[in-house]
């Protein structure tokens, strides 16, 4: 389970002070998909990297399973499979070798990365591609590629920044089917997307944010009963106040 809580984050400009992240806290339990939803500039991606420790929060604490990302952020990174907005590989090394590189930087053993390879090879269907170099690789390989290396180590908790963004039809059908996996074999898995059919058809539970702030939360059926609305698209614009600002 991953626990946030009145999470805030400022950055200094030329200009000013930009609040990037103001007060932000929801809870993501295992066995479920939380989906994070807010227009650019809302805060996800601020609030996603405090939470697997790439940043440090001005105030407020992130748990996960019980550990503070402050306090004991090395433990919390061994519990964390992480897909970031960046999908760097290393292009000179193959899919396997890069995924084979990061097992070894979790301090797995040589059979267990074998192992674990060979299941994600399967599930992601990467059998194609594993042994190529990634250089010249398509989206959905360089995708696939990189969810492979953040669940090598097979963390509880998985956390997705737009995990199928830029994708086709099928590379997008097979990851949204892996990810139901994930949440079937009890994982906490946390992701953020543009896509309402996405959203509706994954999450259990959906946080919107908007300038910085939770603007609302629950199921998707939680959320049209909240708003009124008969349809998610419609609710995630009345949660961010998109009716409002554009009538003025």
């Amino acid at each position: 389970m991953i626990e946030l809580t009145n999470l805030h984050k400022c950055f200094k400009t030329k200009t000013g002070t930009v609040t990037a992240v103001n007060g932000v806290s929801f809870r993501a339990e295992d066995g479920a998909i939380t989906g994070l939803l807010g227009p650019n500039g809302a805060g996800k991606t601020t609030t996603m990297r405090i939470l697997y420790t790439l940043m440090k929060a001005d105030q407020g604490s992130v748990l996960v399973d019980g550990l503070d990302t402050t306090r004991d952020a090395d433990a919390v990174r061994r519990l964390l499979g992480v897909l970031p907005d960046a999908r760097s590989l290393y292009k000179r090394l193959t899919a396997r070798e890069n995924i084979t590189y990061f097992g070894r930087l979790h301090g797995m053993d040589e059979a267990s990365i074998r192992t674990n390879t060979d299941r994600l090879v399967e599930e992601l269907g990467m059998a194609d591609f594993i042994d190529r170099r990634t250089e010249g690789f398509s989206q959905g390989q360089r995708t696939k590629t990189a969810i492979a290396r953040a669940l090598v180590h097979n963390p509880k908790n998985v956390i997705l920044d737009e995990p199928t963004n830029g994708l086709d039809v099928m590379t997008t059908r097979a990851l949204r089917d892996f990810l139901k996996t994930l949440r079937a074999e009890g994982r906490c898995v946390i992701l953020s997307s543009h896509i309402m059919q996405e959203v509706g058809a994954l999450c259990d539970h959906i946080v919107v944010i908007a300038k910085g702030r939770v603007t609302t939360q629950g199921s998707p059926d939680e959320l049209l009963k909240q708003t009124g609305e008969s349809t998610l698209e419609d609710a995630f614009v009345k949660a961010i106040g998109a009716d409002e600002e554009g009538s003025t």
